[in-house]
């Protein structure tokens, strides 16, 4: 079943009413940025909504595994998932502006690996041997401390009986980090832009990876974030799309640039991953994202979906038709309130035509 789904930065804006306004327009569901640094805390504002709301459903947007302890992570996951019966998603990735803004890289595809399969058996209830789970920081061991009894390992003895797991969604760009995920998560979100050929790239990397691992399709939902720009006038519509594609765009160069590109898109995303301006990201208003150059008109109509109500209803169909399930705007929530229409024409406008279609 099609999930079209607004990301936005979490701030103190995300008011019951705005829960309520988004609800109303038809979206199925919210993320939430999880970045300490550039916005309010994630599962605060996903608790208001949850209780807001009846049928939307929210997730980070997406957190990383060192930020929090992985156990935090999951409770504090678990803990919307139970007050609002059942549409909490925890989206999660290798950290990008979280990490940083505390003078981290995101982390290496091992110990996003190892987090993958623990939260996946906290949030199932189970027991993660202390051995296994690794050390808090520099707190001394529990088993220096003198008392008749010891928890072992580490697990949600709180979680209610009967509390649906929260299903993990994994955003993704490289192949290695796609193909990790595909056979353990519930979910995967590409950011490998709106270009068919480099989205069905990445759908062949994620279906080759359950192939390996003996599985079929069932159980797995692939989606994919996307820049989305609606508006009457489509010059209007590139002036906010050459502000909005950087940040989108240098997923795809932080660890080399990854998947099938011309020489024109690796000539843009080279521009993205030597001059990317991160004192700058998060920053709606900001109109200068790449210290030293700018992404070309032609390169930011291919990577995001730019233009008419009818335009975009035309590209995203023609993705959703490769096999993605669920389409994740980015943009709605993000612009500054003089930018307009483009705010709200998509939600008026191409949610409801691709519901129908």
């Amino acid at each position: 079943m099609l999930e079209i789904w607004r990301a936005g930065g979490s701030n103190t804006g995300a008011t019951p009413e705005l829960a309520r306004t988004v609800e109303a327009e038809g979206w199925d569901g919210q993320m939430f940025m999880d970045s300490q640094c550039l916005s309010a805390d994630p599962y605060a504002q996903m608790g208001v909504w949850a209780c807001s709301t009846e049928r939307i459903r929210m997730s980070t947007g997406v957190t990383n595994p060192l930020t929090r302890n992985l156990a935090v992570t999951a409770g504090a996951a678990a803990t919307i998932q139970a007050i609002s019966g059942g549409r909490a998603v925890l989206g999660i990735g290798r950290g990008d502006s979280a990490l940083a803004y505390l003078g981290h890289a995101p982390v290496s595809l091992k110990r996003f690996e190892q987090a993958i399969g623990h939260l996946q058996v906290l949030l199932s209830g189970g027991e993660v041997p202390f051995e296994d789970f690794g050390s808090a920081g520099d707190a001394p061991s529990i088993h220096g401390m003198s008392m008749g009894n010891r928890p072992e390992g580490v697990r949600l003895k709180w979680l209610p009986e009967g509390l649906p797991k929260v299903p993990l969604d994994v955003a993704a760009t490289g192949p290695k980090v796609i193909a990790m995920s595909a056979p353990v998560a519930e979910r995967v979100t590409f950011s490998v832009g709106a270009e068919p050929e480099r989205m069905q790239w990445a759908l062949d990397v994620a279906r080759a990876a359950r192939a390996e691992a003996g599985l079929d399709e069932s159980g797995i939902s692939y989606g994919a974030q996307i820049v989305i720009v609606c508006h009457p006038d489509e010059e209007t519509a590139m002036e906010v799309a050459m502000h909005m594609a950087p940040p989108l765009a240098r997923f795809q160069t932080m660890q080399g640039q990854v998947g099938p590109a011309d020489a024109a898109a690796s000539e843009n995303l080279g521009k993205i991953q030597k001059g990317y301006d991160m004192t700058e990201h998060g920053n709606v208003a900001s109109k200068e994202r790449i210290v030293g150059g700018a992404l070309s008109p032609g390169f930011v109509k291919r990577f995001a979906v730019v233009g008419t109500p009818d335009h975009c209803f035309e590209r995203l169909r023609e993705l959703l038709a490769l096999g993605l399930e669920r389409i994740v705007a980015v943009g709605p929530g993000f612009y500054p309130a003089d930018w307009g229409e483009a705010a709200g024409l998509f939600a008026k406008e191409v949610l409801p035509a691709l519901k129908a279609a």
